[in-house]
């Protein structure tokens, strides 16, 4: 299989692309999955819905608004002028603040259904032992919900990987820069190099039948440790 010094650079700028968000999805998204699955705050509703807006939503148009927001007159990009940052879109920075929106319900609600089937027996147990919240959090409902983990990071990962949509209307086509794999795909497909794209896209069907095939064959391990 024959992949040009671009494709790898592109290859390689994906897969640092889906590492740096599903970190930070990580962060952002435990509190908000933790919260759903505890709260029984009115907001509970119109918050989910807002997690999970772009499983529904066509990528351009999430990818034009945040394109708005992060222009010269939107109030990030007006933010970043006066941090003196400059402006994010078209830039990396840029693509992971969009890939982090975009990847949002694929890391909260695996999650949340993990802390869900957590119960409440366990959070009781350790408060009867004087456990703090944090220290049960950390203690008692992270390693019971790790599968949860395991399962929101692979999909997180996975579907980072094959934006395409949201990556090119925030971060176009720069080499290098922003130019992802399912960017170069698109590219040789328009330069009519079928065979390049062939071979890029090869990689991309069998990395994500891989990542299908881990997440069905651990999920039997799973229930017969529940």
């Amino acid at each position: 299989m024959h992949l040009s010094e671009n494709d790898f650079q592109a290859i390689l700028l994906t897969i640092r692309l889906a590492s740096i968000v599903t970190l930070i999805l990580l962060v952002l998204g435990t509190p908000i999955a933790w919260w759903l699955s505890r709260t029984r705050s009115r907001l509970k509703g119109p918050v989910g819905a807002v997690v999970a807006l772009p499983l529904v939503l066509p990528p351009s148009v999430l990818g034009f608004y945040l394109l708005l927001v992060m222009g010269p007159n939107g109030p990030l990009g007006q933010l970043t002028q006066a941090l003196g940052i400059g402006l994010l879109a078209f830039t990396f920075e840029g693509l992971v603040i969009a890939s982090v929106f975009y990847s949002l319900p694929f890391m909260v609600q695996p999650l949340q259904n993990a802390f869900e089937a957590v119960g409440e027996r366990p959070l009781e147990v350790a408060a009867t032992l004087r456990a703090s919240r944090l220290d049960t959090f950390f203690t008692v409902v992270v390693p019971l919900a790790l599968p949860g983990f395991l399962t929101s990071s692979i999909l997180t990962f996975a579907h980072t990987v094959g934006e395409f949509g949201v990556v090119l209307m925030i971060g176009g086509n720069i080499p290098g820069v922003t130019r992802v794999a399912s960017v170069q795909i698109y590219d040789h497909v328009e330069a009519m190099e079928f065979s390049q794209a062939h071979h890029l896209s090869a990689m991309m069907l069998i990395f994500s039948f891989l990542v299908l095939l881990a997440l069905y064959v651990w999920r039997p391990n799973r229930k017969k440790g529940t």
